[in-house]
């Protein structure tokens, strides 16, 4: 433990953050002037990081972080330090959201959206919890996560699904606020071979789904892209990335 804490204390949040900023400009800069010109928000994935890694990146102007459990986002929401010296962050949740812990989910302090519906259920139950505890009749901003892998692991709709799920959205939970479309991809996938395809499926999901509900582009947001390729995602229109290892370091590898 005291090795590990030893390491996040010679990572220098501020310079990864300088860095990851100065690569999306340069990703912006050769972005296709056919794409939506959505400045990409960058969200920095604090998962397993100590608060005051997030208090650090905060005071260098960083706004909206990512957390993948529940138990850690609503922790990290929820501690003293960060209410106090983080008054204006904004979480994201990016991970699998069990039904049975929405409440813990909604209840934390400053979530500001939920990445990963992935399924006109969970949609359901949000809308119906949700009033609970927003604040000033604010819908919740959400993103339908689509499985463009077609891995099993990993969670979210078919990209065949995409229309449907997106239509219920809209038509049957009030409470919230369909702001785009999310996937996690492939691990590792390797940039330099050929464009992933992974971000090319997200682009054409949302094209169909834009085109059937008839959706204005520019308004239907893409969140894709990690650490490894968060510029090319960018280059084909993401405007939302999930960067996490190059702003605060690597995460200690699984002891299996």
């Amino acid at each position: 433990m005291s090795s590990e804490s030893g390491q996040d204390q010679k990572i220098d949040v501020m310079l990864g953050l300088k860095k990851v900023l100065s690569q999306i400009e340069g990703a912006v800069a050769r972005r296709s002037k056919a794409l939506p010109q959505v400045m990409p928000r960058l969200v920095a994935v604090s998962k397993i990081k100590p608060a005051s890694l997030i208090v650090e990146a905060y005071e260098a102007g960083q706004r909206h972080f990512g957390e993948n459990y529940v138990n850690e986002l609503a922790d990290k929401a929820s501690d003293p330090v960060i209410l106090e010296k983080c008054k204006d962050i904004k979480w994201h949740f990016i991970g699998h959201l069990q039904t049975n812990k929405i409440n813990k989910l909604l209840s934390s302090p400053q979530l500001y959206m939920i990445q990963t519906v992935h399924s006109e259920k969970l949609a359901d139950n949000l809308n119906k919890q949700w009033p609970k505890y927003r604040k000033n009749e604010e819908k919740l901003p959400v993103f339908v996560q689509i499985n463009t892998s077609a891995e099993e692991a990993k969670n979210g709709i078919e990209p065949s699904e995409t229309t449907r799920v997106v239509k219920h959205v809209l038509e049957n939970c009030p409470n919230l606020d369909f702001k785009g479309l999310m996937t996690i991809g492939m691990y590792d996938y390797d940039v330099t071979k050929i464009t992933n395809p992974d971000f090319l499926c997200l682009v054409k999901c949302r094209q169909e789904v834009c085109e059937n509900l008839n959706l204005n582009i520019n308004e239907v947001e893409l969140s894709m892209g990690m650490s490894g390729d968060f510029e090319q995602a960018i280059e084909l229109g993401a405007t939302t990335v999930r960067v996490g290892s190059v702003i605060f370091g690597a995460r200690p590898p699984k002891p299996w």
